[in-house]
C-alpha cells in the first residue's frame, strides 16, 4: 500500500528529524571550535589590557592597532610582571591567570554582599610601573567596558573601551583611538576626592590640551553613553579605591 506523504504527520516527522539532525551538526561544529574560541577571547583580553598601557602597533593618528595575535602571548608575558585579586579592603593575591576573571559576575558577587576579589594587572614598561583596572559599565544600549591604565600619582597613562551594541558613529565611538587617547594625562584625582574623568559636553577644551580638569570632550550625539563612560570610571575607581591608596605617591 502507498504511503501519503501528503499527510500533517509526514511533514511534522520530516521537520523533527531536520531539527534533529541540524542541531546535532551544530553541536559537533560548536564543541569543535570551541577551543578557538576560547583561544581568541584569551589574546582578546591581553590585546586590551596591552593597549591600555600602550603597548600596541599603534602609528601617527590612525586607527588602533593590537599587538599581533602571533605575539601577544610573548608581549603579555614580558610586560605583565603580576597579576592580583584585590578585596574591598585593598588586600591582594597574587593568581596568574586573573585576566581571564569575568568582571561583570564578580561585580554582582560584590552587589549580593560577597568579597570576592577583583582583578588588577601591574605592568612595566620603559622603567614606569602600570596599574591596569578592568572596568565595566552600561551605555545607552548595552553593557559597556575597558581597562584603564595609572601610575602612582593617579595619572591615566592609557584607556581601552570598548561595547555590546552602542550605535554605528556615536556611542559606538568610544572604542575610536581619537577618543580613547584624549584620557591619556588625564588625573583621576581632585585633590584628594577619585572624581574620575568626566565625558563632558560644552568642555571648551577640544584640544584636550588641559589636563587638570578630570574631563574630555563629549563624542557628538552620544550623551547617554558618554555618561556611561564616566559612572564606569568613578565606580571602577571607588572599588579599587583602597588598594589606589596604598600605592599612591602623593
Amino acid at each position: 500500500m502507498a504511503v501519503n506523504t501528503e499527510k500533517n504527520i509526514y511533514t511534522v516527522i520530516f521537520a523533527v528529524v531536520m531539527v534533529g539532525v541540524v542541531g546535532t551538526i551544530l553541536a559537533s561544529m560548536a564543541s569543535g571550535l570551541k577551543p578557538k574560541i576560547d583561544e581568541n577571547q584569551r589574546f582578546e583580553k591581553q590585546q586590551n589590557i596591552l593597549y591600555a598601557m600602550g603597548v600596541n602597533d599603534n602609528e601617527g593618528e590612525g586607527d588602533v592597532a593590537f599587538v599581533p595575535k602571533t605575539e601577544v602571548e610573548g608581549e603579555f608575558s614580558k610586560y605583565i610582571t603580576k597579576q592580583l585579586l584585590v578585596d574591598s579592603s585593598g588586600n591582594t593575591t597574587e593568581d596568574n591567570e586573573a585576566y581571564l576573571v569575568d568582571v561583570k559576575k564578580q561585580l554582582a558577587s560584590l552587589k549580593s554582599g560577597q568579597d570576592v576579589g577583583l582583578p588588577l594587572f601591574i605592568g612595566e614598561k620603559d622603567g614606569e610601573t602600570f596599574y591596569i583596572l578592568p572596568m565595566y559599565g552600561k551605555g545607552l544600549w548595552d553593557a559597556i567596558w575597558g581597562f584603564v591604565s595609572l601610575d602612582e600619582n593617579m595619572v591615566v597613562q592609557g584607556v581601552y573601551f570598548d561595547h555590546k551594541g552602542e550605535t554605528p558613529g556615536l556611542g559606538a565611538n568610544i572604542k575610536l583611538r581619537y577618543f580613547m587617547d584624549d584620557f591619556t594625562g588625564e588625573s583621576v584625582l581632585d585633590g584628594n576626592n577619585y572624581k574620575g574623568i568626566g565625558v563632558v559636553k560644552g568642555n571648551n577644551d577640544p584640544l584636550n590640551s588641559d589636563k587638570d580638569d578630570n574631563e574630555v570632550d563629549a563624542l557628538a550625539g552620544a550623551t547617554i553613553t558618554g555618561n556611561g563612560v564616566t559612572a564606569m570610571i568613578k565606580e571602577s575607581l571607588n572599588l579599587y579605591k583602597p588598594y589606589l591608596e596604598k600605592i599612591r605617591t602623593n
